[in-house]
């Protein structure tokens, strides 16, 4: 028996880095995005992947790539909801209509995949895992829909949790802290990195391959009394709460 994965937003960062783990340890796995060129490109350079064209947003694309995952494999043992999207505006500044751009991807996007998958996951006794944030446990500046979005996905964490055990179904979010990828890299302006690595314990920004350690870890049998969980990996960004660059300034 191989174990399936379906991983959403799989085609770069943490989605790909996801995708590869679970493939070296002996899963096939359905890549789902709405990038073609660059999930086909990702895609293509791997083995045992089943590429999928959709967007989470939408009803009628999350049925056609459930649908599709069952029909290419058979199967699906793992639902990792991954797909996001990021608005960092003030307050005043963040229109109804982005507001609901990153409602409709990081919220909606989480609740169409797992009432779609839930059937194929029963039948496995499978397991979800929901990527929120950071910023879904503290709140920051510019967030107001990003942090608020993966909040929602915490509590929908719980919710899903609770109502699924009966059916064999575990249900955990992951809650990363600052990751180096290409686009946060982009980004993030000196200043900004240095801030960040004054704020985290580890002193540094997470790796996309540490996440997928704490995701597929949440997926296997090794957690099978895991379930309705938050996991931050985050060099310890939550925990330091507030004070602490001063607090190392001043015992320099």
């Amino acid at each position: 028996m191989t174990k399936v994965a379906l991983v959403t937003g799989a085609c770069r960062g943490i989605g790909l880095a996801a995708t590869e783990l679970f493939l070296e340890q002996g899963w096939r796995v359905v890549m789902v995005d709405r990038d073609t060129e660059e999930l086909h490109s990702a895609a293509g350079k791997l083995e045992n992947v089943l590429a999928v064209e959709a967007d989470v947003s939408i009803p009628g694309d999350v049925d056609r790539m459930v649908a599709e995952a069952l029909a290419g494999f058979g199967r699906i043992d793992a639902l990792v909801n991954n797909a996001g999207v990021a608005l960092f505006s003030r307050v005043g500044q963040t229109s109804f209509e982005g507001w609901r751009e990153v409602m409709a991807t990081n919220l909606d996007g989480v609740f169409l995949c797992t009432q779609a998958a839930t059937e194929a996951l029963a039948e496995t006794r499978g397991a979800i895992v929901n990527i929120a944030s950071i910023s879904g446990l503290r709140a920051s500046t510019l967030r107001v829909a990003y942090g608020t979005s993966k909040a929602a996905v915490i509590h929908m964490t719980k919710q899903y949790a609770v109502e699924l055990g009966e059916r064999g179904i575990r249900v955990n979010c992951v809650a990363p802290g600052p990751v180096k990828t290409k686009l946060a890299m982009a980004v993030h302006a000196p200043e900004i990195i240095s801030a960040y690595y004054d704020a985290i314990p580890l002193n540094r920004y997470g790796e996309a391959r540490e996440l997928a350690e704490a995701i597929v870890f949440l997926c296997s049998d090794k957690a099978s009394f895991v379930t309705g969980q938050t996991l931050a990996v985050d060099g310890g960004f939550d925990a330091a709460g507030v004070g602490l660059p001063a607090l190392r300034r001043a015992n320099e």
